[in-house]
């Protein structure tokens, strides 16, 4: 209880401090550059090297990949049915099919799970999430919007030099070893900022305003994002016969809400700007309910 009231308590604060207006516009990126090059490498140090060399590694990144992958398809279906324009299609093939696997991810699940969720967690987050912002992500912008010009190069080169992507390589060599109580001491003391200052910044963020033409593909990309797409992790973990914590974590991870990056990047490429954040946003509030569900179900 404690953990959902600090969620809804730190959203609630970003949310009017935006309102308010106190901070400046680009609040919201400073402290998601504090959690990318601190708060998350930290918790990786942290976290992955409690990890034991299995099969179940690699569940939650095969997991995302699926999900990611069918969803994307089904995305690409309903817009060639019901003919929408180019930004459109763009929008969702971001925000329904890129999923808030860390700054949603890790505080809900560790509130539902508990903390031996959370390597697993990273994994489904570094080589499902982050992998697909870099490189998919890349992909949709450069082919649905006219003033991008990413090349292979570029995103090969974002990808290798991410900090909690680098975290996670360095992370994975030390798997099975135990860090001395000083620096596990100070990583906790870092990792510990991740939660507070990221829900903060998601309501820094949220933006609610939308007209009417846009609810329908609104709609459309939250039951993909919420509904169907833990739906698909589920067959596919039943199907593997990955019934494990591995298994469960993957499965909440695909129903979490839209990531904020994405409904960023479909902005800044011109893709339904309005749209995207706002399916973010609703995405978020929606989340926290539709998230219990999935518990009730899995768990």
């Amino acid at each position: 209880m404690e953990n959902f009231a600090l969620i809804a308590l730190a959203i609630i604060i970003g949310y009017v401090l935006q309102k308010l207006d106190i901070f400046p516009k680009e609040t919201p990126n400073i402290l998601n550059k504090f959690i990318i090059y601190i708060s998350l490498p930290a918790i990786i140090f942290l976290q992955v090297p409690k990890l034991n060399f299995s099969l179940d590694i690699l569940i939650p990144a095969v997991i995302a990949w699926i999900v990611m992958l069918l969803s994307a398809l089904l995305v690409l279906g309903i817009s060639k049915f019901l003919n929408w324009n180019k930004e459109i299609t763009g929008s969702l093939l971001l925000v329904a099919i890129l999923t808030n696997s860390s700054i949603m991810g890790i505080p809900i699940i560790n509130a539902y799970i508990g903390e031996e969720a959370l390597p697993f967690v990273l994994i489904y987050d570094q080589l499902g999430s982050f992998l697909a912002l870099a490189i998919y992500g890349a992909f949709i912008t450069a082919f649905y919007s006219s003033n991008s010009n990413l090349s292979f190069k570029l995103i090969v080169q974002k990808i290798v030099t991410f900090p909690s992507f680098l975290a996670l390589l360095i992370a994975l060599l030390f798997i099975g070893q135990t860090f001395p109580p000083v620096i596990i001491n100070i990583l906790s003391t870092f990792a510990n900022t991740l939660v507070p200052i990221a829900l903060v910044a998601v309501g820094l963020q949220l933006q609610f305003k939308l007209p009417k033409h846009d609810i329908t593909p609104l709609s459309i990309a939250l039951i993909i994002k919420l509904a169907i797409a833990p739906l698909i992790a589920y067959i596919a973990i039943s199907l593997f016969g990955w019934n494990n914590l591995a298994g469960q974590v993957s499965i909440f991870e695909a129903g979490m809400a839209p990531m904020i990056t994405a409904g960023a990047m479909a902005s800044m490429a011109g893709l339904a700007p309005r749209l995207s954040v706002a399916i973010v946003g609703y995405g978020i509030l929606i989340s926290f309910l539709s998230t219990g569900i999935i518990f009730k179900l899995i768990i």
